[in-house]
């Protein structure tokens, strides 16, 4: 049958399992949006307040539900206004499919009333883009993306369409697909491959023995692993191989920043975060170890703290889906390339039982010696994480913006399952927590789901509370309101010699009387038994609401490892 551009690209969405879709319309776009109109039955469309946001929410839709996230915005200003988004998916591996509609395609390259090179713009920060200007490829270039940003190591994708190609008609054929946007990495359809996939992007990635059984004899022969996990277990859906795999090896477990929850929180093996807000008990055993194990994490900057010391006494095996990764920021003793749940499966399949118990003993003297502390008699960052860690019961979908709060949110609340902590890693995103905690609201209904911010960052975006407001997203938002740049100004303090050069928000604003005008629940708390009642409060409406809680300007994130400095050398409140 013959359909418009427009009218393929929404078929097309369809076919891949698509419910939901984030955007925000415009002059370019609009004949997506009258297709999307005819189709609202099939498609949910959640207008944001910001572009911004639309990428933010299609960002935590996919990593809430590990199926691909979708966002739309018209040329120009609507683009671009998706860049922070896209590269925030992209550093931290997230799939999304960004769609944009250019002018006209003879208008292209003329500087042309909302004209932009999107393309050109994102090509660092997608795995792949695509400008398409004949509408016979359209259908297979939205396949293509699809199955480029779920398979292998996900990431976004981004399609770009000039406006007169989505009037256009061509012939379209539907492709029916039992695995489309199901969140899996393994699975695709064998229609879709032998039509389309001709890239190594998309191949599947061969484990090779070799690699295996130099990494087996590394774990055989070691007296004191330890097993560093990423994101890239939760990507894989390997928490079940992961545990499993400690237990056998009889090795304590750390985690990065994205890697919450693909190891139980709760589980007597975990050490808590590495790093350079990591505990006491993962930065020393990282340190102390013989082997290091890495599975699924790219060994940032915030992580090794000094490279040249890292793990210095010990061999390193990583496992991790992208060959890139491997001796780029750490040199490694050896490497398995595959996806890690088919790697652990393999490495269990041919692993006896270990025993480590003086390893293991000498690891939890180190937590029991150095838990994290802070001042509870007052109001505070890790009070406030602890607190709505006990009122949830640990069941909740928390999502962060960056600073401070990301860090006491880190660490005071044990994540046992993957897919529950949602922030912004590698780029550090002020910003993305609402438009998250909205996405992951829209993609897991059932699931409670708590914002925490700053107040810095809440000021970033807070008009997607608007947002949650208009289609009744119960999301919770807490604002840690401290009155000043957290995380900047504790850096100011400790390495400025106190110089606070633009970290200290003097003003009146009031988030309480902002979330009502913008009709949520606006709550304040300003003392411990205060932000318990409104909390409580707050999880008993099935609405959105803002929890405004006050708490100290002077209150740093510990512990901190100094920039250049070893892990090892962990700095402590006193």
């Amino acid at each position: 049958m013959q359909l418009t551009g427009a009218e393929i690209l929404i078929e097309c969405l369809k076919e891949q399992g698509v419910d939901t879709v984030f955007g925000y319309p415009g002059g370019a776009i609009l004949n997506v949006y009258d297709a999307l109109y005819k189709h609202q039955k099939d498609l949910f469309h959640l207008l944001t307040s910001h572009e911004q946001g639309a990428a933010h929410a299609a960002d935590g839709y996919a990593r809430a539900t590990g199926k691909v996230g979708v966002c739309l915005a018209t040329s120009g200003p609507g683009a671009t206004n998706l860049v922070t988004g896209i590269a925030t998916a992209y550093m931290d591996s997230s799939p999304i499919v960004a769609i944009t509609c250019n002018v006209a395609a003879p208008l292209l390259g003329k500087d042309s009333f909302q004209e932009i090179d999107i393309t050109g713009i994102t090509i660092p920060i997608t795995k792949h883009n695509y400008i398409v200007k004949d509408v016979n490829r359209l259908a297979d270039t939205i396949r293509k993306a699809f199955l480029i940003a779920k398979r292998g190591r996900p990431g976004p994708v981004l399609i770009d369409i000039p406006k007169d190609i989505t009037a256009a008609l061509a012939d379209f054929e539907r492709i029916e697909s039992s695995h489309a946007n199901e969140g899996t990495r393994h699975l695709q359809s064998d229609v879709i491959q032998s039509h389309l996939i001709k890239d190594d992007a998309a191949k599947s990635i061969s484990i090779d023995e070799e690699e295996v059984q130099q990494g087996l004899a590394l774990i055989r022969t070691s007296k004191r692993p330890f097993i560093l996990v990423g994101g890239g277990v939760i990507s894989s859906g390997a928490s079940e191989e992961l545990l499993a795999f400690a237990d056998k090896i009889d090795a304590p477990v750390t985690d990065s920043l994205m890697g919450k929850g693909a190891f139980p929180g709760t589980h007597k093996r975990y050490t808590g975060m590495v790093g350079m807000h990591g505990t006491k008990a993962s930065n020393l055993g990282v340190s102390d170890c013989d082997l290091l194990i890495v599975i699924g994490a790219r060994f940032s900057d915030r992580v090794i703290g000094n490279a040249e010391k890292f793990a210095e006494g010990a061999k390193v095996l990583q496992i991790d889906i992208d060959p890139a990764e491997m001796d780029k920021n750490i040199a490694i003793d050896v490497g398995i390339v595959g996806d890690i749940k088919e790697v652990l499966a393999r490495l269990l399949q041919d692993l006896e039982p270990l025993s480590h118990e003086p390893w293991m003993s000498e690891i939890l003297s180190y937590k029991e010696n150095y838990p994290l502390r802070y001042d509870k008699t007052k109001l505070c960052g890790p009070y406030i994480v602890e607190e709505i860690y006990r009122q949830t019961k640990g069941d909740a979908i928390i999502t962060t913006e960056v600073g401070q709060h990301q860090m006491w949110a880190a660490g005071f609340y044990k994540y046992t399952r993957p897919r529950t902590f949602l922030s912004s890693g590698g780029l550090g995103t002020m910003g993305f927590g609402l438009g998250a905690a909205i996405g992951a609201k829209v993609g897991c209904p059932d699931k409670r789901v708590i914002n925490i911010a700053g107040d810095g960052c809440f000021r970033m975006n807070m008009n997607e509370i608007a947002t949650a407001v208009r289609y009744q997203v119960p999301i919770i938002q807490i604002v840690v309101n401290n009155h000043v740049l957290g995380m900047v100004k504790q850096w100011q303090n400790l390495f400025y010699e106190k110089r606070y050069s633009s970290t200290i928000i003097q003003d009146k604003v009031d988030f309480v009387k902002i979330a009502e005008a913008m009709g949520a629940v606006g709550i304040r708390g300003t003392t411990r038994s205060e932000f318990q009642e409104a909390l409580a409060h707050a999880l008993t409406l099935n609405l959105p609401v803002v929890v405004d809680a006050e708490v100290s300007c002077e209150d740093m994130v510990w512990p901190m490892v100094a920039p250049g400095a070893s892990i090892r050398e962990v700095l402590e409140s006193e």
